[in-house]
């Protein structure tokens, strides 16, 4: 029976077109994937079925759901259909989630809105519903907070709020797209079975065409506001019927071409025996702070001009061990050597060893100033040189950098905002440039990107990497990318190196069971 009909659904937002002629029907107990690239149109569709649009905006068409024809609803009838009817798990859990609200009550607070229950009732829904998401009470109380568990955990509660009242329909936007590979697993896992278990329909978003392929019964594929292919998930990739679905799934499994390997001869980057030790809270007022060991003797080397791939679930260890590297924060044991400066525990980066690095971060609008043009975003990194280009020198140096990852020299007198997303992830690298670095870690830098954006961006780090020289540290939770684009890899848990080599090797015959764990969860569309 269908559940679900949306037929010739437009939409318009201050007059521009948005969504032209959507048409999809999804039936109870079966998972719709919506793919597309980012203003392809897939959330608003979400936000038309939750009638959440923005002002200015106008809509027309059909949606029902069991009959009923959504868009003659009033607010009111709306705001009763959200949360009990639908639910929605958005992408990012922690804006999702009130930080000064327990988990407890977030939940409970979903089945009041909806339910004539007490606050006693709404908890113990609560504590059932967060029960099924697999965070029992006994392990995770209804007393925390969103900001002490992990991320995996933070969206597994959003998944208990839109889940708590058991919607006949569930819409997840992007739920897995910040998370390590185990961890989309086990949610991807959890949502089928909560499909089977309630007989709910899942409308699953993502740009990610391996997840979309493994886990949904049909799938559309927009772009541009349009649906351009639809039909059963398999037969949608095995018969790549439209010119953009085989554009898309040729991008999701690219391999840029790289320069030969490095020599191995020049060590670049040495780390030896690092450790870094954090206090933890006191478990009662007369004892003493504890002690949490986020990196344990962490040692290896990398060459110049390696791409080396640093891999591993949430906590263990990474972003720790960038921090050591890049000098923002001291390690208690070890030393840390680059380009033959060597720094011992305790000590923070001198300013001629920082000239030899930068950095890339994974969401390049957060780390850029707003209200200042890319010219100034992009020469920042000119505070750590003795005597940094002025004036002309100066301006010369950041057109000439812009145009190096495939800018124009006036993009510098615009602002961040102006740019879409790879754009601004090509200003991100062009700061890291500007000094003439040796090394670049690249902090997730194509996670949040789209396939096919993904790809050109890889294809430019390959190529700068050739044309300067460069060495990069490769983080990523994404195995395919490290798989793609690196010479070796390092898999790292609990503050450890567990396993280390070449790419292909570690790959096509990993050692250690931690190692085969991941590369099992990993979605691919080989197995298609």
């Amino acid at each position: 029976m269908t559940l679900l009909r949306v037929e010739n659904l437009q939409l318009s937002i201050n007059s521009t077109q948005v969504l032209r002629n959507i048409n999809c029907t999804l039936e109870s107990g079966k998972i719709l994937g919506i793919v597309g690239e980012s203003g392809s149109g897939k959330s608003m569709t979400a936000y038309s079925i939750m009638r959440l649009l923005p002002r200015g905006s106008v809509a027309s068409g059909s949606i029902t759901l069991d009959g009923s024809e959504l868009g003659a609803l009033t607010e009111a009838q709306m705001c009763g259909i959200r949360g009990n009817d639908i639910g929605m798990i958005f992408q990012e859990p922690m804006t999702a989630l009130n930080p000064v609200q327990t988990i407890g009550d977030q939940v409970a607070e979903t089945v009041r809105i909806h339910r004539r229950v007490s606050r006693v009732q709404a908890r113990n829904i609560a504590a059932e519903t967060l029960e099924r998401v697999e965070l029992p009470n006994s392990e995770f109380p209804l007393t925390r907070y969103p900001h002490e568990l992990s991320g995996g955990q933070r969206q597994r509660v959003v998944i208990a709020m839109a889940i708590a009242l058991q919607p006949r329909l569930l819409i997840a936007d992007e739920p897995t797209t910040a998370l390590d590979v185990t961890t989309q697993a086990r949610i991807l896992s959890l949502l089928k079975r909560l499909v089977c278990e309630d007989n709910m329909a899942l409308i699953l978003i993502s740009h990610d065409l391996a997840v979309v392929a493994q886990t949904t019964d049909s799938m559309v594929i927009m772009r541009h506001g349009d649906v351009v292919d639809s039909g059963p998930a398999k037969n949608v990739f095995n018969e790549l019927k439209h010119p953009y679905t085989r554009q898309l799934f040729e991008a999701s499994g690219h391999v840029p071409i790289r320069s030969s390997l490095a020599s191995r001869q020049e060590i670049l980057l040495q780390v030896q025996g690092v450790s870094r030790d954090y206090q933890t809270a006191r478990k009662t007022f007369f004892s003493k702070p504890g002690v949490f060991r986020a990196l344990d003797r962490v040692s290896f080397d990398l060459y110049r001009g390696e791409k080396l791939g640093l891999v591993g679930e949430s906590g263990c260890g990474k972003s720790t061990l960038t921090r050591a590297i890049l000098g923002l924060d001291a390690c208690q044991e070890g030393s840390i050597t680059l380009a033959g400066e060597s720094i011992k525990a305790g000590q923070l980066m001198p300013r001629p060893v920082l000239r030899k690095m930068q950095v890339v971060f994974q969401d390049p609008y957060g780390s850029f100033n707003p209200r200042h043009k890319v010219g100034r975003l992009v020469s920042e990194p000119f505070y750590i040189l003795d005597h940094p280009p002025r004036g002309k020198a100066r301006r010369s140096a950041v057109a000439e950098v812009l145009e190096s990852v495939g800018l124009q020299a006036d993009d510098a007198d615009k602002y961040i905002h102006e740019f879409s997303g790879g754009q601004r992830q090509r200003i991100a690298i062009a700061r890291a440039l500007i000094t003439k670095p040796q090394l670049i870690i690249l902090d997730e830098a194509v996670s949040a990107l789209d396939v096919s954006i993904r790809a050109t961006i890889l294809d430019l780090l390959a190529e700068l990497s050739a044309d300067h020289d460069l060495a990069y540290l490769f983080i990523s939770h994404d195995l395919t990318v490290v798989r793609a684009v690196t010479d070796r890899v390092l898999i790292m848990k609990d503050g450890g190196i567990l396993e280390h080599g070449d790419t292909e090797s570690v790959f096509a015959k990993p050692r250690h069971r931690y190692t085969q764990e991941l590369i099992a969860a990993a979605p691919s569309l080989s197995c298609l």
